[in-house]
């Protein structure tokens, strides 16, 4: 039995899986097994993992049911004593394994462990934290996962068996299917964090705008869901959840999108989210939302990226893969 299943959905990744695989492949933890599990793929994904020597890899396929499906089918397939996720085009480092697990061995209370998440851009070097990625929280991590999902992505949450047998897996109607997942972990079990940048998640440019709307649908709906499982204590919360949600929208906007119509988008969530919860405006990250919306709004697009990128390098950190 492998101690690490590792369970991959996979659409149409032939550009893609081969680098995901590589850096489960240099993993100093070896003990584990890698699901690739077909989402019906209508490129060479199942036929490039195929050629991949390493007995520990496999491909199952499956007719296309989407991404939480998908993760649900590697599940039934595992035979690990931990299950972790990783999508077809994101990375980790090389010691993510073995430094989750030690996490878990060092807090037997625990039952799930994440780490730090920072955005990888297709060049493979624009690298940013994911807002609100770096925190330490651990314990009973619930009522600040249900204010927004610091672990950042699907590709991070690594569990011990038991926990599936006890929440099930991930619910196939939600596009923030990860988010739910997390939060019913976050109900019933403890959290371990390792903090540290171990998961690079790939980003694709292009128009954020178009879909913002969508995402706020299926944002409201994991929301929704959430509050309706959480305990009368924490409904107080809800607010601050919503208000936290639109910001997210509105960054996305603001880092895509630069005709008039993103920009009216992100003014328009900034301003529900201040609305919902006046006390946001005291956090830096809102007053930079703010400030980078009025330089789009009032400078041509060149000079206003031009002085964004040069504020960013002012106040820019280390290298968080260092």
């Amino acid at each position: 039995m492998p101690k690490v299943s590792v369970i991959i959905p996979a659409y149409n990744a032939e550009n893609t899986i081969v680098e995901t695989i590589e850096s489960i492949q240099k993993q100093t933890l070896p003990d584990f097994e890698v699901l690739v599990i077909d989402d019906g793929s209508k490129d060479k994904t199942i036929e490039v993992v195929k050629q991949i020597a390493d007995p520990r890899v496999q491909v199952f396929a499956y007719p296309n049911g989407g991404v939480s499906v998908a993760r649900n089918r590697g599940i039934e397939q595992a035979k690990g004593e931990f299950i972790a996720f990783i999508d077809n085009d994101d990375l980790w480092t090389e010691d993510k394994l073995e430094l989750q697990i030690a996490a878990l061995e060092k807090n037997p209370q625990a039952s799930a462990v994440y780490s730090w998440t920072v955005n990888m851009m297709d060049d493979g070097e624009s690298i940013s934290f994911v807002q609100g990625a770096e925190s330490t929280v651990e314990g009973n991590i619930y009522p600040d996962l249900l204010l927004g999902h610091f672990i950042a992505s699907g590709s991070n949450v690594l569990v011990r068996r038991e926990v599936i047998d006890v929440v099930g897996g991930y619910e196939p109607n939600l596009v923030f299917s990860d988010w739910d997942f997390c939060l019913r972990v976050a109900a019933k079990f403890q959290f371990a964090v390792v903090p540290k940048v171990q998961i690079l998640y790939r980003k694709v440019a292009g128009s954020m705008s178009s879909k913002v709307d969508a995402m706020e649908k299926e944002g409201l709906r994991a929301l929704e869901r959430a509050y309706q499982a959480a305990p009368p204590e924490l409904q107080r919360l809800k607010n601050r959840s919503l208000a936290f949600m639109y910001r997210y929208l509105a960054d996305l906007c603001l880092a895509y999108d630069t005709d008039a119509k993103g920009l009216d988008y992100a003014q328009a969530k900034l301003w529900q989210a201040v609305t919902l919860y006046p006390g946001i405006l005291g956090e830096s990250y809102i007053q930079k939302l703010i400030i980078k919306l009025i330089i789009k709004r009032v400078l041509p697009t060149e000079l206003a990226n031009s002085v964004i990128q040069s504020l960013k390098k002012k106040l820019a950190r280390p290298d968080p893969r260092v």
